[in-house]
C-alpha cells in the first residue's frame, strides 16, 4: 500500500471532492486476511464523518488549521460471526401428467408411498401430481465481519436461495436448520434493522440524480436527531466511497432517458442500502450484467464496506481472477449441496487432493465451476465431490469448526448479541439505531424498528414523488389533455340543453357519461404503483419506512392533481351544457367530480396492489367500471333491477355521484318544469299530430280528469324526474360523503393488500 499523502490544510471554501478523497486515503488501514481472531478494521463511515464534521467546525474558526484524521483512542469493537448449520429447503413442484403415463400407472398400487425425490418423500395423496425439489440440502458455514463471503455455482445451483435463507426471506415453516449471530438465534425483526439486502435488479427512480437518490435513502434510514448537514455529509462521503463523484448530479435514467452507466447504477443500488452502515449486507449477484472492470469496482466497494466492520455475503456467477483476490470465503454449490467451503487460497490444494489439480495458468474459480458442471452431467453427479468435501473439511479444518456458538468479546469479556450491537452502534455502525447518548459500550441498546416517525416518512415520500412528477410533466399533461378533450366534446355535444322533455332525457345521458368518464380517466393510476411496486417492496422489507406512511403520503399528494383536473372538467362543461343552480350548483358539481376522481383513483390504486400485471390490471379496471355503470341506475332504474343483483347497485361507485348530480340539477328551488301541456305528447306517437289536435286532446283529458290542463300547465317537474329514476333515498350531500368514504375504504384495502400481498419471503 502506498504511503498516504501528508495532511493538507482545509478551508471552508475548499473543494469538497478533494477533501473527501484525501479523507478516505488518510483513514485507510492495513487489512489482514483470514486466519486471525480479530480484524484490523478501517474506521466506519460514521467514524470518518465524525472526524470530518469536527474538522469542518474547526476549519470555520481557524481557516489554516491542519486536519488530523488519525484515530486518537479507538473504542473497542466487537466481532460478529453469522453461522448457519444444516440449512435445508425444498419446494413442491407440480408435475404434468400425460395420457400415456396415466395408462402406464394402471397396475401401480395406489396405496404405496411415492419414492423419495432428492431425499424428501412425497405424500400419498400427491403421489401422481407433486414432486419435492430440494433447493438447499444440509448447507453449513459461517461469515465473519471484515470479510466477504461469496456463494458460487451454476444457474440453478441454489445461490440466490441460500442468500434468501440467510436474509430471512424464506418462511420459517419451510426452512429447516439454524441461523445464529454470535451464537444467538436471529429474530426476524432484529435482522431487518441490522442488515440490508441488495437485489439483483437495480430498482431505482429513473428521474432522480445519484445524489438525490442517496439523500432520500439517508432521510429514510438515518434518525431524526441527526442534523440535515450531517446527513448531507454522510451522503457525500458515501458518494466518494462508492466512486460516484463524477456521476453525482446525473439522473439514474432508464430505457427512455439516458443516465448513469450500469456499473454506476449498481453501486447506487448498494449505496441506498448501506447508508445506515448495516452490520450484515446481503447481495444477490451484484456483478451480473456488468463488464469486468465495473464488476471489479463493485466488489472493491464491497471490500471497503467489509473493512468497516460489516459482514458481506454475496452470490456471484463467475468472478474474474481480480475479483477472486478480493474474496475471503467461498461456498460452491451444486444442486443445493456444498461441494467446497473455505478460503480461495485453499482451492488448488482441495482439487489437487480430489485428483483434479488446477493448472497454474487457469482461473481457480472458473476451473472449479467447469469441473462441477462436467460432474453434474455424469450419472453419479457431484455426489463424490460432496462427500470428499465433507471428509476434507473434517480433516483439514479442525482448528476452525463451525459450531454456531461463537460469542463476542469486548476487552476480553464475553458480551451478548444486544451488547455487541450496542457497542457497534457506539462506534458508528448502524446509524439508524443510534440513541441520543450512547457512551457506555456495554449497555444493551434497544434498536428501533424504524428510524423516523411516520410524519417524516410521509414528508420524504411525498417530496420524492413530487420531484419525479415534476420531471415528467408529460404524464400529467396527457391526463389533463384527455380530461379537457372529453369536457370539450361533451360541452359541444350537449350545448345549452333546454327544459323540454328531450332536454331532460339528454341531461340524464350527459350526467351518466360524465360521471363514468371521471372514473375511466383514473385508470392511469394503475401503472403508477406497478412501476414502484418492487422499489416499495425493497424499501419496506428492511424497514426504510412504514407501509401506512406510503399509503397516506400517496393519498395526500394525489389530491392537488385531482382537484385541478376536476376544476378543469367542471368549468368546461357546467355553463356550456347549461346546468342549473348557479354558483352553488357549480360548487357542488365541482365537489362531486373531485369525490369521483378520488374514489376512482383509490379503486384503481387498490387494484394495482392486487394485480401485478399492467395489461391484466387495465382489463379488470375497464370491466369492473362497466359493471358499475350498468348498475348505477341509468340504464335500468333501481326498482327494476333483479333482487339477486340489487347488492351490486349499492356497491356501484358510479351510483352515488350520478344520483348526487341529478339531485343538484333537478331538485332546486323554485322547482323547474320540464313538461308543459302539449309537451306530454312529445316522444310518443302523438307527438307528430298537429298542435290544434293536441289542444283538443288536453281539453278532453281535462273533462275526464276533472282538472284544467292547458298548454302552459306544468305536468312534470324536476322532482318528478327524480321519482321516475328511483332517486329518493339519499340527499345530494349524502351521495357526496358516501363517494368520499368509498375512496378511503379502497385506500384501506390498498394498505391491506400491501401488508399481505407484498411479502418478500418464499413459502
Amino acid at each position: 500500500m502506498s504511503q498516504p499523502p501528508p495532511p493538507s490544510s482545509v478551508s471552508p471554501s475548499g473543494d469538497r471532492s478533494t477533501f473527501f478523497n484525501q479523507s478516505m486515503e488518510l483513514v485507510q488501514l492495513p487489512y489482514q486476511r483470514s486466519g486471525r481472531a480479530h480484524v484490523s478494521r478501517s474506521p466506519s463511515l460514521a467514524d470518518l464523518l465524525k472526524r470530518v464534521g469536527d474538522a469542518q467546525n474547526d476549519a470555520v474558526s481557524q481557516a489554516h488549521q491542519v486536519l488530523d484524521l488519525a484515530p486518537s483512542s479507538p473504542s473497542p469493537s466487537p466481532s460478529f460471526i453469522l453461522s448457519f448449520t444444516h440449512l435445508t429447503y425444498s419446494v413442491r413442484v407440480r408435475r404434468k401428467m400425460s395420457l400415456s403415463s396415466c395408462f402406464s400407472r394402471k397396475h401401480v398400487d395406489l396405496n404405496s408411498r411415492t419414492p423419495e425425490v432428492n431425499g424428501v418423500a412425497g405424500s400419498e395423496s400427491e403421489s401422481e401430481t407433486n414432486t419435492a425439489k430440494v433447493l438447499l440440502n444440509d448447507i453449513s458455514g459461517e461469515a465473519r465481519d471484515g470479510e466477504i463471503m461469496a456463494v458460487l455455482g451454476a444457474s440453478g445451483s441454489g445461490k440466490s436461495t441460500l442468500i434468501d435463507a440467510l436474509a430471512n426471506r424464506i418462511s420459517k415453516e419451510s426452512l429447516k436448520g439454524t441461523i445464529t449471530l454470535n451464537g444467538e438465534a436471529l429474530d426476524s425483526s432484529l435482522l431487518k434493522v441490522i442488515s440490508a439486502y441488495v437485489m439483483q435488479d437495480d430498482l431505482l427512480f429513473p428521474m432522480l440524480t445519484v445524489e438525490e437518490t442517496l439523500m432520500f435513502s439517508a432521510e429514510f434510514r438515518l434518525p431524526r436527531n441527526l442534523s440535515k448537514s450531517r446527513k448531507k455529509a454522510r451522503v457525500q462521503a458515501l458518494i466518494d466511497q462508492l466512486g460516484l463523484r463524477n456521476a453525482a448530479n446525473t439522473v439514474i435514467g432508464d430505457e427512455g432517458y439516458r443516465g448513469v452507466s450500469g456499473g454506476e447504477r449498481r453501486r447506487v443500488s448498494i449505496g441506498i442500502d448501506i447508508i445506515h452502515d448495516p452490520i450484515v449486507l446481503f447481495l444477490d449477484e451484484p456483478t451480473s450484467g456488468l463488464d469486468s472492470t465495473s464488476a471489479y469496482m463493485v466488489v472493491k466497494v464491497l471490500q471497503r464496506i467489509a473493512q468497516t466492520g460489516s459482514i458481506v455475503i454475496l452470490s456471484i456467477h463467475q468472478p474474474s481472477y481480480r475479483i477472486v483476490g478480493l474474496l475471503d470465503r467461498l461456498i460452491f454449490l451444486s444442486h443445493g449441496q456444498t461441494v467446497y467451503s473455505g478460503s480461495p487460497t485453499n482451492l488448488p490444494r482441495f482439487f489437487s487432493e480430489f485428483g483434479n489439480p488446477i493448472p497454474d495458468n487457469e482461473n481457480r474459480t472458473e476451473f472449479a465451476l467447469d469441473l462441477i458442471r462436467e460432474l453434474e452431467q455424469n450419472p453419479g453427479g457431484t455426489t463424490g465431490l460432496v462427500e470428499f468435501n465433507k471428509s476434507w473439511q473434517s480433516h483439514h479444518m479442525k482448528t476452525k469448526p463451525t459450531s454456531g456458538h461463537e460469542t463476542s468479546h469486548i476487552n476480553g469479556q464475553k458480551v451478548s448479541l444486544k451488547d455487541a450491537i450496542g457497542a457497534s452502534i457506539s462506534r458508528g455502525k448502524l446509524v439508524s439505531g443510534a440513541p441520543n447518548n450512547s457512551n457506555n459500550l456495554t449497555t444493551s441498546t434497544s434498536v428501533p424498528t424504524f428510524a423516523n416517525p411516520f410524519w417524516i416518512e410521509m414528508a420524504v415520500i411525498g417530496k420524492r414523488s413530487m420531484i419525479n412528477s415534476r420531471r415528467m410533466p408529460e404524464l400529467f399533461g396527457i391526463r389533463l389533455g384527455a380530461v379537457l378533450v372529453t369536457g370539450i366534446i361533451l360541452a359541444t355535444m350537449f350545448w345549452h340543453l333546454d327544459s323540454s322533455p328531450k332536454g331532460a332525457q339528454e341531461r340524464l345521458g350527459f350526467f351518466a357519461f360524465a360521471m363514468s368518464t371521471t372514473f375511466y380517466t383514473c385508470a392511469e393510476a394503475m401503472p403508477v404503483f406497478l412501476q414502484e411496486r418492487y422499489i416499495f417492496m425493497r424499501e419496506t422489507a428492511y424497514n426504510a419506512y412504514r407501509r401506512s406512511s406510503y399509503v397516506l403520503a400517496h393519498s395526500i399528494i394525489t389530491m392537488p392533481s385531482l382537484i385541478f383536473l376536476s376544476f378543469a372538467f367542471a368549468a368546461t362543461t357546467f355553463w356550456a351544457v347549461g346546468l342549473a343552480g348557479g354558483a352553488s350548483g357549480f360548487f357542488f358539481y365541482f365537489l362531486i367530480i373531485v369525490a369521483s376522481f378520488w374514489a376512482g383513483n383509490s379503486f384503481v390504486t387498490f387494484l394495482s396492489g392486487v394485480v401485478s400485471h399492467v395489461m391484466l390490471g387495465f382489463t379488470v379496471v375497464v370491466a369492473v367500471l362497466a359493471y358499475f355503470l350498468l348498475f348505477s341506475g341509468f340504464f335500468i332504474s333501481r326498482d327494476r333491477i333483479p333482487a339477486y343483483w340489487i347488492w351490486f347497485h349499492y356497491i356501484s361507485l358510479v351510483k352515488y355521484p350520478y344520483e348526487g348530480v341529478l339531485q343538484n340539477e333537478f331538485d332546486i328551488r323554485p322547482p323547474r318544469c320540464f313538461v308543459r301541456g302539449t309537451q306530454m305528447f312529445d316522444m310518443t306517437p302523438l307527438g307528430e299530430v298537429p298542435e290544434t289536435l293536441k289542444v283538443e286532446l288536453l281539453k278532453s283529458m281535462s273533462k275526464t280528469l276533472g282538472m284544467n290542463i292547458t298548454g302552459s300547465t306544468c305536468v312534470t317537474t324536476g322532482m318528478d324526474i327524480l321519482r321516475q329514476q328511483g332517486i329518493t333515498d339519499l340527499s345530494k350531500w349524502s351521495c357526496f360523503w358516501i363517494t368520499i368514504a368509498w375512496g378511503f375504504f379502497f385506500r384501506f384495502l390498498f394498505y391491506l393488500a400491501l401488508m399481505f400481498g407484498s411479502k418478500n419471503k418464499r413459502t
